[in-house]
């Protein structure tokens, strides 16, 4: 095993913080991971790991040394493609994105993303729950509401608008609200966000202040589809971004009420792990859905 291998094993196991998570990322026995960090510090003559049994963490010197190793990777990596020809990347990368955002904007437009750059190839998870980017091996993410985490990089897109709606069956079953508190006789349909374990409150903007609601729900899902479906299905009102049912207004499937009633736009950003140099493949990708994201999803300024 040469230096570099070494190298990125060690960078592999601090951004999983696990050796066992890293050894089955990099599908090598535990053993390898283990006696290549040991050869490493060895060499440099320092521990760069705090070991327990549940977790690795750095060292003060494995900090500082992670961050010249991820440097130095990258610079490896732009070498060895620096006399390729033009649209040669190749690798895999892992993008994980919520549901709706997956199947209605980044999957009809990859083939274009793929045409230009055919010795690549993703790995797509469209999931409505936030995945952990380093210890689930993940290269970049769109997160809809707010990134509170130190080891990402942000970078923002805009804010979704938000809309409230029903069918026209539910509609004309129970009449359509015309203010806030008229949805305290209606039935309202739940979302569940993220790792929560109930539906986020409705809320709405009055007078640049926002207002929640503590609703009875008629049913919540930690789904978009789902959710849709249940508002066309006629099981109750819902707020969403306006994007996600552009469609279904368009059709009349939905109709927008309370529109002097929206939630605040939610933020919307593209993010990945804090390195001081991003591969290659990553920047393309970032390069090529930055813009997409803007024109496709309805954003508010």
């Amino acid at each position: 095993m040469d230096r570099f291998d070494t190298i990125r094993i060690f960078v592999r196991v601090a951004e999983a913080r696990s050796f066992t998570k890293a050894a089955e990322q990099l599908g090598v026995p535990r053993s390898t991971v283990s006696t290549a960090v040991q050869a490493l510090e060895s060499r440099v003559g320092q521990h760069l790991l705090h070991r327990t049994t549940r977790i690795v963490s750095l060292t003060a010197d494995g900090e500082a040394f992670l961050q010249r190793c991820t440097r130095l990777l990258s610079d490896l990596e732009e070498t060895e493609n620096l006399f390729r020809r033009t649209g040669s990347l190749s690798g895999r990368l892992r993008v994980t994105v919520p549901s709706r955002i997956g199947h209605l904007v980044i999957v009809p437009a990859l083939p274009v993303f793929l045409d230009r750059n055919p010795g690549l190839s993703i790995e797509l998870r469209s999931t409505d729950r936030r995945q952990d980017l380093v210890e689930d091996d993940i290269d970049c993410a769109i997160r809809v509401g707010d990134v509170n985490d130190e080891h990402l990089i942000y970078r923002s897109l805009g804010r979704l608008v938000i809309v409230n709606c029903a069918s026209p069956g539910y509609l004309k079953k129970f009449g359509t609200p015309r203010r806030p508190s008229d949805l305290e006789r209606h039935r309202v349909v739940g979302f569940i966000a993220g790792s929560a374990t109930v539906p986020e409150p409705w809320t709405y903007v009055q007078r640049g202040e926002t207002i929640s609601l503590d609703l009875t729900y008629a049913m919540a899902t930690d789904n978009a589809n789902d959710y849709i479906a249940a508002a066309i299905a006629g099981l109750g009102v819902i707020q969403v971004p306006a994007f996600d049912v552009k469609t279904h207004l368009a059709r009349r499937q939905l109709v927008e009420v309370l529109p002097a009633a929206r939630a605040e736009p939610m933020p919307v950003a593209l993010v990945y792990p804090r390195r001081r140099h991003l591969s290659q493949r990553l920047q393309a990708f970032v390069e090529w859905v930055t813009p997409i994201l803007s024109s496709k999803l309805a954003l508010a300024a």
